[in-house]
């Protein structure tokens, strides 16, 4: 009797189990995949509030990183926008020839690619391409299901302004106007994204929403209240506005893509009252983006999407404010390699931060791996979900590149050698930025770093990608 009695609890038990766990499978199948907000700075340097700094006002900024895990040490793999692009895109590492500069298109330079947006898109996702995401409008234009960008001529509010940027290469390098937001091109995109949010939220689909920002790229352009909101008089020029002897030659650059804007001098060091304005400039430009993220974000939460939406948040590379007596990216100094990068995953990040050195070839595989996908065997990032679960994170360095320059990061180490085809170094450049953070003692050359140098070297040359010289 007690063996039927058994079976028969057994048989009940087994039937509760299967149909608890059916029910269980439905809830899964049924729950839509997390949603991703995409937004992409351009120029953006980590000079912000939760990175040390506390002389750039912005409140929405510092709002997201207080939800996210916020990385302290995040390197773009080439500091040029249309390459940084196309690489954190396709998870790919720029070589010799690919990925190369600002008109890089990503299925011109690697073929056949999938791209981020692509597999989303082939997985369900709604794919939604605002503003600057690649540096074409219309690069991987079938990974996407709808491309927005509003004209360039929005870069300027003043009918003299606009005058003037018809008649010359770039136009003015700022400007300030008592005009709305919106009146400018990342106010314009501000609206399109909460409006596209709207829109989302009656859909059953996942979706890949991107908001591409153009500000602080030059020109310095914003509403006056935003310049208002820095003293003029209290902005200093860096520290390090010096290019010590040291430092190979190659390290520099003329900054031709400011002296493509009027009035700034065609040769020579910038003046300290121009070099202060443009720093004032930028400052604005960097509140006036973080108000128009704060509207984005402000509509996700009162559309009751915060929830189900992961938020990345990422500059395409550094920029020099004056740094080494430079402007612009161009170079491998760490003011142009080390960017912000943040990532806010619901019920996970709450504000930590943490020193794992992370490329952005990294961004591709942890994106795919947070939504339950797998990238493709392209991809060549090491995803950086352990470092939000808590744990120990895939590799500890990272390998950035400009033209013939290519720097290895490792601890406090960064190393520069300039190579032809050939990969032989024909320049090098060492700093260590335990005792140099500014980056103006350059090592690489004396002899006690000799064996340093050469380590570093073998290192480079191992971890800088299979296809990263030319086959012959």
């Amino acid at each position: 009797m007690n063996r039927y009695i058994v079976c028969i609890i057994s048989l009940l038990f087994l039937l509760f189990y299967c149909k608890t766990t059916k029910k269980e499978l439905v809830e899964t199948e049924d729950k839509k995949q997390a949603n991703i907000l995409f937004i992409a700075v351009d120029d953006l340097r980590p000079e912000l509030n939760f990175y040390g700094a506390n002389h750039i006002q912005s409140p929405n900024l510092d709002k997201l990183a207080g939800e996210s895990l916020v990385f302290n040490r995040a390197y773009c793999n080439i500091p040029v926008c249309g390459a940084s692009r196309a690489s954190l895109m396709s998870g790919a590492r720029p070589t010799r020839k690919r990925f190369i500069d600002a008109k890089t298109k990503i299925h011109e330079d690697y073929p056949g690619v999938v791209s981020l947006p692509m597999l989303l898109k082939q997985n369900g996702y709604q794919t939604i391409s605002n503003g600057k995401i690649y540096h074409s409008g219309n690069d991987d234009a079938e990974a996407w299901n709808e491309i927005y960008k509003a004209p360039a001529k929005w870069n300027y509010a003043l009918p003299e302004s606009q005058d003037i940027r018809k008649n010359t290469k770039r136009g003015l390098p700022f400007e300030m106007a008592e005009v709305h937001d919106s009146v400018y091109r990342d106010g314009k995109l501000a609206l399109k994204v909460i409006k596209d949010l709207k829109k989302l939220k009656q859909s059953n689909q996942p979706f890949f929403l991107t908001m591409g920002l153009s500000r602080p790229h030059l020109p310095f352009t914003a509403p006056k209240k935003y310049w208002d909101m820095y003293d003029s008089n209290s902005i200093q020029l860096p520290e390090s506005y010096v290019q010590p002897e040291s430092t190979p030659k190659q390290a520099f650059h003329r900054y031709g893509e400011l002296r493509q804007y009027e009035n700034i001098p065609k040769k020579g060091h910038l003046s300290d009252d121009l070099a202060k304005e443009l720093i004032h400039g930028y400052y604005a430009c960097v509140s006036y983006i973080d108000a128009q993220i704060g509207l984005v974000l402000d509509e996700l939460k009162r559309l009751e999407l915060e929830e189900d939406t992961i938020v990345i948040l990422w500059g395409d590379h550094g920029w020099n404010l004056g740094d080494h007596k430079l402007w612009c990216k161009h170079v491998t100094f760490e003011t142009a390699l080390r960017t912000p990068l943040l990532i806010k995953v619901p019920g996970k990040t709450k504000g930590k931060k943490t020193e794992a050195i992370t490329e952005y070839i990294d961004v591709y595989p942890s994106l795919v791996e947070l939504v339950g996908l797998e990238a493709p065997d392209t991809v060549e990032g090491k995803s950086f979900v352990p470092i939000i679960n808590g744990e120990k994170p895939k590799k500890e360095w990272a390998v950035s590149k400009f033209k013939d320059a290519v720097t290895f990061i490792k601890g406090d180490l960064f190393y520069t050698e300039w190579t032809k085809d050939d990969g032989i170094a024909y320049a090098r450049m060492l700093f260590d930025h335990k005792t140099d953070p500014l980056e103006l003692d350059n090592l690489a050359e004396k002899l006690e770093f000799k064996e340093l140098v050469a380590s570093l070297s073998k290192e480079l040359h191992e971890k800088w990608g299979e296809d990263f010289l030319p086959k012959n």
